[in-house]
């Protein structure tokens, strides 16, 4: 007789298939049922970037988690590996009855493999041996203290991001840092740091007014 799966499980299938082809075929969506001391796989696709399928079994972070009975939590982006070596990026989801107890979890593997290569090539692409602000063509910055640029230019390099793709919150951070090592001392630097983040000199007072405010 064939076994029944839980209505909440059963209700979860569809979101196998859905999550995986929104994200690609680098995504390995997987739905464990988990009864007694069967862990096994009901709904998977992409099953090649692990290499299971249906009735396989369960990865051994996912085990380890459900050791600790229904108090386990989620875990959530954390780097993995598969059996033939490709680098994941995993998340594991548990789901519960009405009673509170584990019936399974909900399983994301992301093939990142080819992504790491990517990202060396690029960072030997974007090396540089000599550090520094680009000229931008104004009198202002050709004139600021070279204190004032090496203070600036660590700060954003530290920062991992560069200025096109900030926010206003990591804006006001860089500006917080900046202020913190006293960089507003120097002459010029409002313009020149306005320059940089491309806001103007009055956001840059606003932003120092936000963060003395703010303590």
């Amino acid at each position: 007789m064939e076994k029944k799966l839980h209505p909440i499980l059963q209700g979860m299938i569809p979101l196998v298939e859905g999550i995986a082809k929104t994200l690609g075929k680098n995504c390995e969506v997987v739905l464990h049922e988990i009864k007694d001391n069967e862990k096994s796989i009901v709904a998977i696709t992409n099953g090649h970037v692990t290499g299971r399928s249906v009735g396989s079994p369960m990865l051994d972070v996912g085990i380890q988690a459900i050791r600790k009975g229904n108090d386990a939590d989620n875990i959530l982006n954390y780097r993995n590996k598969s059996s033939d070596g490709k680098t994941l990026k995993s998340s594991t989801m548990f789901c519960k009855n009405e009673k509170g107890i584990i019936i399974g979890c909900l399983c994301i593997n992301i093939d990142i493999s080819e992504f790491m290569i990517a990202q060396r090539v690029l960072e030997e692409l974007t090396f540089t041996d000599i550090k520094g602000e680009p000229n931008l063509g104004d009198t202002t910055t050709n004139n600021v203290n070279d204190v004032l640029t090496a203070i600036v230019s660590e700060t954003l390099e530290l920062s991992g991001k560069p200025v096109a793709y900030m926010n206003k919150e990591e804006k006001v951070n860089i500006v917080k840092k900046l202020d913190d090592q006293g960089a507003f001392l120097i002459k010029g630097a409002i313009d020149y740091v306005a320059k940089i983040l491309c806001v103007s000199r009055y956001t840059i007072y606003n932003y120092l007014d936000e963060i003395r405010v703010n303590g």
